[in-house]
């Protein structure tokens, strides 16, 4: 159960966006679509669909951009990934309604009762100070 490749790249972007949130930045779509090797006019679209579910802020102008609304402790990945992906739909069960399943049915709905839980209890910050964790051990090996 990975993420979509538009949800993955919604969360770099989000993560870069966040990396600069404590300083007022601004990051145009160029700028993290050549950073991250993400075609930028897909990466336009994931970027105006966060702005629409209140994610981001877009500012215009030569100095515009992207910008989180809010801090990066505060942005739920089940927020990004609901905004990205939509709501997930429900399996079709029409003529399997037998014992075996019924039991497969019930193993789905942990899981993605599981993975709810998972995606609501991570936000931006956390992964935002994972990734700085990984880049200072990256620095520290080449010293």
């Amino acid at each position: 159960m990975a993420f979509s490749a538009k949800t993955e790249y919604g969360l770099v972007a989000l993560i870069e966006l966040a990396s600069i949130h404590a300083s007022g930045g601004v990051l145009q779509v160029a700028e993290i679509a050549a950073r991250q090797n993400i075609p930028d006019r897909y990466l336009e679209q994931m970027l105006t669909s966060l702005r629409r579910g209140g994610i981001l802020r877009s500012i215009r102008g030569p100095k515009g951009g992207y910008q989180l609304l809010r801090p990066p402790a505060e942005v739920r990945v089940a927020e990004v990934v609901h905004c990205l992906e939509g709501e997930s739909s429900g399996r079709e069960t029409a003529g399997r309604q037998t014992p075996e399943f019924d039991v497969l049915g019930s193993l789905a709905t942990r899981l993605e009762q599981s993975r709810l839980a998972l995606l609501e209890g991570t936000n931006l910050q956390q992964l935002l100070d994972q990734r700085d964790g990984l880049l200072q051990a990256q620095a520290m090996y080449f010293i």
